[in-house]
């Protein structure tokens, strides 16, 4: 069966990587791809968010399964196209329809569904610029810290954490009056700031029934100890040792049931991942946010530790048997270092030949973001370049090999955390 990708990402080429160990997959196609993906599938050049042009290639090359690796096509509607075009219908998607990407897609539609569905969450009220003086009413009544979140998809920087009044108010006046992320700021949700530990929970669902994945946390800032700005994430550590057994059961009782009970009451038609952001408040998990895909680099942590065929699992998605489904992981632990152009998330330079991958041990895995070939030289296309992946019986384990890996990989002003895992070292499950 042919498969395809959408996506540019470490996140699809770990999906190719995990798919192509299938029997089941003849040919992988990934659009629009990058370096690592070319290597062992076939890169597609087409505009993801022209859907005729996917449709056509789609009918061209005989895909019978499409999974969707980023958010926005998923918002844009792109398995609603699929489904509303007979000649289409037979392709299994792997990823909501429309209607279950507003989880994503909307912060103020997602919160609404946690107070619907009584999950728990922060605190929050949803404002606009015409509400403008009541957000800043609400604000001067706020305990601080204090969040404020874009409603819309923001590419991930739309969520600020404000210290005090001053800040607030230049966040919320940035984001509604100035229109810092377009139309992605035309309502702004303020919540309380939940004081805690994040861990990420995955889970594949068809809207009834689900597999719950290894769970994983990331590392949003750029800098060591979790310094200086946001990023799309610098690594991940996968499992979490402070998620155990009587966590999940109250994840599974308080945050998943419910949802899953919701999609089916407000029939979003949910075919896919729903990536659920929790807080660690006090050994009670309270949901930050849904993402109606998987993380990023979170996925090249997980991917690695599921032994089962991801072919299989996505068959037993649209046949509805995920509720009979027996996922098998892999007990070690998994983790990610990201390697990043210098001067990123900010400015940096692109096309600096990249060296040092062929000295990175078989045992370590090497997934591609922001690289291209420029003739026979692989160089940095993005901010995000290189994601390594190493297994470990412990911990510091996967970390010194991942670590090393990260460090044989070089080019001009690169940079990577040497820290990943930090705050969770000596703890147990």
């Amino acid at each position: 069966m042919n498969v395809l990708i959408i996506g540019s990402g470490a996140r699809e080429h770990a999906i190719a990587w995990k798919l192509s160990q299938s029997e089941y997959c003849d040919k992988i196609f990934v659009a629009p791809g990058n370096a690592g993906t070319s290597e062992f599938h076939t890169n597609a050049s087409i505009n993801i968010h022209d859907f005729e042009e996917v449709a056509k290639f789609a009918t061209d090359f005989n895909i019978m399964m499409m999974v969707v690796g980023p958010e926005n096509s998923l918002v844009e509607g792109i398995h609603d196209y699929f489904q509303e075009k007979e000649y289409l219908r037979h392709i299994l998607i792997v990823g909501p329809k429309k209607a279950g990407a507003m989880l994503e897609g909307s912060k103020d539609f997602c919160k609404a569904f946690f107070q619907k569905y009584n999950i728990p969450t922060a605190r929050y009220q949803t404002f606009t610029e015409e509400t403008f003086a009541k957000a800043c009413d609400y604000l001067k009544g706020h305990t601080y810290p204090v969040v404020l979140k874009a409603d819309g998809l923001a590419a991930g920087k739309g969520v600020i954490i404000a210290q005090d009044y001053d800040e607030a108010f230049d966040a919320l006046d940035a984001m509604l009056r100035n229109k810092r992320f377009g139309n992605a700021s035309s309502k702004v949700v303020i919540e309380e700031y939940l004081h805690g530990i994040e861990v990420s929970v995955f889970i594949l669902t068809d809207g009834k029934e689900y597999v719950l994945l290894p769970e994983a946390k990331d590392y949003k800032r750029i800098g060591e100890g979790d310094t200086g700005l946001n990023t799309g994430g610098m690594g991940a550590i996968s499992p979490v040792p402070f998620v155990d057994d009587a966590f999940m059961a109250k994840v599974k009782e308080r945050v998943i049931e419910p949802t899953l009970q919701g999609m089916q009451a407000d029939n979003l038609g949910y075919t896919g991942f729903l990536f659920i952001g929790l807080m660690n408040v006090n050994g009670d998990p309270y949901v930050i946010e849904y993402n109606v895909r998987l993380g990023d680099p979170e996925t090249e942590a997980i991917l690695p530790r599921i032994k089962s065929d991801l072919f299989e699992l996505f068959k037993a998605l649209h046949d509805h048997t995920l509720g009979s489904y027996q996922l098998e992981i892999d007990p070690r632990t998994a983790t990610t270092v990201f390697l990043v152009s210098g001067g990123y998330p900010e400015g940096f330079e692109k096309g600096k030949e990249i060296t040092g991958i062929e000295n990175v041990p078989q045992d370590v895995m090497v997934f591609h973001a922001g690289t291209k070939m420029v003739g026979d030289k692989l160089v940095n296309s993005g901010g995000r370049v290189i994601a390594v992946t190493a297994l470990g019986d412990t911990m510091e384990e996967a970390l010194a090999k991942a670590n090393a890996a990260a460090e044989a990989i070089t080019w001009q002003d690169r940079n990577y955390r040497r820290d990943i895992g930090f705050d969770l070292r000596g703890m147990h499950a």
